[in-house]
């Protein structure tokens, strides 16, 4: 391990990042009860640092773990209404950096409402600052401490060891968010899907262009992916993932000759919250066995 990581691990908790994480965003909060949240992973993460007690409301993409999704709904994270918020009378809003529309952002700061965008960085230690940053927020980063050292940290050595073994080796992957008739909308550059991929260390084969596109079946045959990556979940409304093993779309190529499909949830894969750190050396190990 260099350095610099040493480094890492040793002054973690210690204090915020404020050139990361922002002076004021991660300071802690006048009063971190009655928390709203916008975003499945801040969702996740306060579940994380045993912090679920103080939540009042989430939106729809928090449905993990599977007991948040008993408590009052605001919403969709990127078209909240105001007065969807404040009728549950919170303390503190917590939100993704896609939360919206920035309307309902600009009017809970200007009724001096305490709203948190939080950073993101969507790699291994982006996560671990996202953390770092809501149990500032909360004041019980001792606690959050004990949680990443012992649940998280062993993990990211493994992921990072795994991929540095493989560096000169990257498996060509390809990403798909959904089918669209007979063009699947893949993961290009800056994506979350995208991000996964090198979290996992592998190439994403539609780096070429940004954000998520569909995709011809003659492009797929080009690119020639090793491995097709696939959210588990609404992939096809009505039908099993699974049977895009067989679909024509994927069979001209290596990865479908080999039927090298990997499913998991798309959540855990792309929310990145705690849960990406262990799906991501997950699909290492398949990719790298």
């Amino acid at each position: 391990m260099d350095n610099k990581k040493i480094l890492y691990l040793l002054l973690s908790f210690c204090s915020v990042h404020s050139d990361e994480l922002g002076t004021k965003t991660c300071l802690e909060a006048l009063d971190p009860t009655n928390i709203v949240v916008a975003g499945g992973s801040i969702t996740e993460i306060l579940y994380f640092i045993e912090q679920e007690n103080r939540i009042i409301g989430v939106d729809v993409t928090s449905n993990y773990p599977k007991e948040a999704k008993k408590l009052p709904s605001i919403g969709y994270v990127r078209s909240l209404s105001t007065e969807g918020i404040l009728s549950l009378n919170p303390k503190l809003i917590l939100g993704e950096n896609d939360m919206g529309p920035p309307l309902v952002v600009n009017q809970l700061k200007e009724i001096n409402m305490d709203l948190r965008i939080i950073p993101e960085e969507q790699t291994s230690y982006g996560i671990v600052d996202k953390i770092k940053c809501v149990a500032s927020i909360l004041g019980c980063i001792d606690s959050a401490d004990i949680r990443v050292t012992n649940d998280l940290m062993p993990t990211i050595m493994e992921l990072e060891t795994l991929v540095d073994l493989n560096e000169s080796n990257k498996k060509n992957v390809m990403l798909i968010l959904s089918m669209q008739g007979t063009s699947p909308i893949v993961a290009g550059r800056g994506t979350s899907g995208d991000n996964f991929i090198k979290m996992a260390g592998a190439k994403n084969v539609f780096d070429s262009f940004d954000g998520w596109k569909p995709v011809s079946e003659e492009s797929i045959i080009n690119v020639n992916p090793e491995f097709f990556i696939i959210p588990s979940r609404d992939m096809h409304k009505g039908s099993n993932v699974k049977n895009l093993t067989t679909n024509p779309i994927f069979i001209n190529t290596e990865a479908g000759a080999n039927k090298n499909f990997i499913f998991e949830d798309s959540m855990a894969m792309l929310g990145f919250g705690p849960r990406t750190i262990d799906i991501a050396l997950k699909v290492a190990k398949k990719l790298y066995p």
